[in-house]
């Protein structure tokens, strides 16, 4: 646990040092609205109707900003080697790496919410459990978007060849957060939610142990 609240203290410094990347990325996922708002037209009921799948496909697109700079000062710096010589686990490394980035992706959805039900007029009966739905799909993004950043990092094309791995691993993800946000949206009928919030545990308890194994593998090489 000391190893593990290092690294989250390390990312949390990084993080608010470069607080007006997240200003930008979150610009960006506003816009990124604004322009799928475009692409409806002026149909209301369409509008909010599409609402939670926009939502999610914002909040992937500006995810490919913030996760492609997840190793970015270590990369610069060239310091990753010396973070992997620390007489820590590098599981430790990952961990504090994905859970940053899974709040920060969380915080990015939730700030989302605003623009969304302006530009959209979304209904938000369940608040609370729309923002549940938000950071178990932010943890589903961000555990394989973190192994993949790491791949990445030392290439030259590393921001065109994140989403190109990411965005296949993550469709049921994406899917899953999609049906359940609308179902918390819209209404819930038939009680179906549950079964995919579950869902969503089940993919984020998989790719958070299956991406711990597999990043000490992804550093070494």
């Amino acid at each position: 646990m000391g190893e593990l609240g290092a690294a989250l203290s390390k990312e949390a410094l990084l993080q608010w040092r470069s607080r007006s990347r997240v200003v930008a990325i979150v610009v960006f996922g506003s816009s990124a609205l604004l322009l799928f708002s475009f692409a409806i037209g002026p149909d209301t009921s369409a509008l909010s109707r599409h609402a939670p799948g926009f939502l999610w496909l914002a909040l992937l697109l500006s995810s490919t900003l913030s996760l492609s700079e997840s190793f970015r000062a270590e990369t610069d710096e060239r310091a990753l080697e010396g973070l992997l010589l620390l007489p820590a686990r590098s599981h430790a490394l990952f961990y504090g790496k994905a859970i940053a980035n899974g709040l920060q992706l969380a915080l990015l959805g939730i700030a989302l919410l605003a623009p969304m039900v302006v530009l959209y007029d979304a209904p938000l009966p369940r608040p609370w459990a729309l923002i549940g739905v938000i950071l178990l799909g932010s943890a589903g993004l961000a555990a394989p978007g973190t192994l993949y950043a790491a791949m990445t990092s030392q290439l030259r094309a590393d921001q065109t060849l994140l989403p190109l791995l990411l965005f296949p691993l993550v469709v049921p993800v994406l899917l899953a957060s999609v049906k359940a946000s609308s179902l918390l949206m819209h209404g819930d009928a038939m009680g179906q939610v549950g079964s995919w919030q579950m869902l969503l545990v089940a993919f984020d308890v998989i790719y958070w142990s299956l991406c711990g194994v597999l990043f000490e593998r992804v550093v070494e090489d």
